[in-house]
């Protein structure tokens, strides 16, 4: 008997065999989710340095340029961070309902949800590849287990226990464990790549979300120093 990848797969057991897809649909899970993150993560710091650089020394008139840029750029969390910030701001100093909050602690009140909301569309996958990354090598051991069951039968059927009745069940076994540290040891790499990435992402949405409500309020405070000034006159 060859030992080929196509000989092995037929030589398998039913139950070898439902391992072994598992895994490998595992596998192409985790792949899935890497490589979505990886591509929106890059398409997002990218609409951000675009967006950054055209509100770049934005004004206080210029409230409503700046949500109609964030729209936009909707693959940028940014962009959509500023928009849901600014869009809250212009709604308040436009509403004529009595409010205990100023609009600027209503935008900075809304940009900490909004942090929070954008947090986690960047984590969205990353517990695909936790599970994979824990699950799998369990899984490859179960594949173990029902390889040397196989081999165990291999020998009650032949009566002896020489190297030709447990090959095929040994050979079983161990390609089955390999295949759960081949599927789990990427996914864990890429979940610890993208959560390290995703953290540096979280920290500047945070940062930039400090930094435009304290914009908002030096704007609110203007805006009502103004208006103290016109009933004063």
């Amino acid at each position: 008997m060859t030992f080929s990848l196509t000989e092995l797969w037929h030589s398998m057991g039913l139950p070898a065999k439902i391992v072994g897809a598992f895994l490998l649909t595992m596998g192409l899970a985790s792949l899935t989710a890497f490589i979505e993150r990886l591509i929106a993560l890059r398409r997002s710091r990218a609409a951000s340095r675009l967006f950054a650089a055209e509100v770049e020394g934005f004004r206080e008139g210029e409230v409503q340029t700046v949500i109609a840029e964030a729209a936009k750029h909707p693959a940028s969390h940014l962009a959509r961070l500023v928009q849901a910030g600014m869009t809250v701001f212009a709604q308040a100093c436009a509403s004529t309902e009595q409010s205990d909050l100023s609009p600027a602690e209503r935008a900075r009140r809304h940009l900490e949800r909004q942090v929070e909301e954008l947090g986690a569309d960047l984590r969205r996958g990353l517990p695909v590849l936790a599970s994979v990354g824990s699950v799998a090598p369990f899984v490859g051991l179960l594949g173990t287990v029902v390889g040397i069951i196989s081999a165990f039968q291999g020998i009650a059927s032949t009566g002896s226990g020489g190297l030709s009745s447990v090959s095929a069940g040994i050979a079983e076994a161990l390609i089955e464990t390999a295949l759960g540290l081949a599927v789990a040891i990427p996914a864990v790499l890429a979940f610890n790549y993208l959560s390290t990435a995703m953290a540096t992402d979280e920290r500047a949405l945070a940062t930039a979300a400090g930094e435009l409500a304290d914009t908002l309020e030096g704007w609110g405070e203007s805006a009502r120093t103004e208006a103290r000034r016109d009933r004063v006159a």
